[in-house]
């Protein structure tokens, strides 16, 4: 019997072939990522011949949280990826709800870094003294031990912005930097998006570069186009219904309105922290 293809990087696949493949391919177990907070498996996913690698991530090997007692992770997982399919930006990897070894979970496309890039290599970094440089955005000032302090900042990359709008849209209380994945295709992906779409404000990012600056004309023309596709009825916020809550649901056409209301990029709340801890 012949070896399964291998599926070629993402973006060269339709989405809609990856999405079968996810949801009705064989997965087999091939690993497990122990220091994740949550059961996260890694497997192979076998269909029509081809075949991928993927994460999978039983609803059962979840650990309840107190402040998102409704609905599950794997739920938010897949609402986080259909809100970003349907800004067109393509930020998070292709992600179903199915049937695993382990009962219902969210299965994802893995995402291999080129070579020996770690996650959000190039795109965060710490520097001394107060000025983030040209192409950098400051954060915040972080204690580095001894009594020291450097800059955490992070790349003025439209990539970057673009996941910074998705994470404000999503309510995203966990944006890390280990959840930065520069792809083999030039792409940028954010995941681990579990922790999202909270009726209150919970954003916590290393994303504020652009706290209170303009959005772009992009964003703007993508939150338009959003909003009418989260409107009652839409494809969209019939299938969102299905996986978030009807206040959650509520809360997203909030936020959207208010970004375009607003015109600017959010600023923290100053009601909790706004870094996610730890930052990595």
């Amino acid at each position: 019997m012949p070896a399964p293809e291998r599926l070629p990087a993402p973006g060269v696949t339709a989405t809609g072939e990856i999405e079968k493949l996810l949801a009705e391919g064989e997965l087999t177990v091939v690993g497990r990522i122990r220091e994740a907070s949550n059961a996260v498996l890694v497997c192979t996913v076998t269909y029509g011949g081809e075949s991928a690698d993927c994460v999978y991530k039983p609803v059962k090997g979840e650990r309840p949280l107190w402040d998102f007692p409704d609905g599950n992770l794997a739920q938010r997982e897949v609402a986080a990826y259909l809100v970003s399919e349907a800004t067109g930006w393509g930020l998070v990897p292709a992600t179903v709800l199915r049937e695993g070894p382990y009962g219902e979970g969210m299965v994802q496309r893995w995402i291999e870094t080129p070579g020996s890039t770690e996650p959000g290599a190039g795109l965060l970094a710490l520097v001394e003294g107060e000025e983030a440089g040209e192409g950098w955005k400051p954060v915040a000032l972080a204690d580095v031990g001894e009594g020291r302090t450097a800059l955490l900042v992070h790349a003025d990359d439209p990539r970057l912005r673009r996941l910074a709008v998705l994470d404000a849209v999503i309510n995203n209380g966990d944006r890390k930097g280990g959840h930065l994945l520069p792809g083999p295709d030039g792409r940028l992906y954010g995941i681990d998006h579990g922790v999202t779409f909270h009726a209150e404000d919970k954003l916590r990012t290393l994303l504020w570069g652009w706290a209170g600056e303009p959005l772009t004309d992009e964003a703007r023309e993508v939150l338009t186009s959003l909003a009418a596709e989260l409107a009652e009825g839409a494809p969209l916020a019939t299938r969102l219904a299905q996986l978030i809550t009807a206040v959650e649901l509520a809360a997203v056409r909030g936020r959207v309105a208010e970004l375009l209301r607003t015109g600017i990029h959010p600023e923290p709340s100053g009601q909790w922290p706004s870094i996610p801890w730890p930052p990595v």
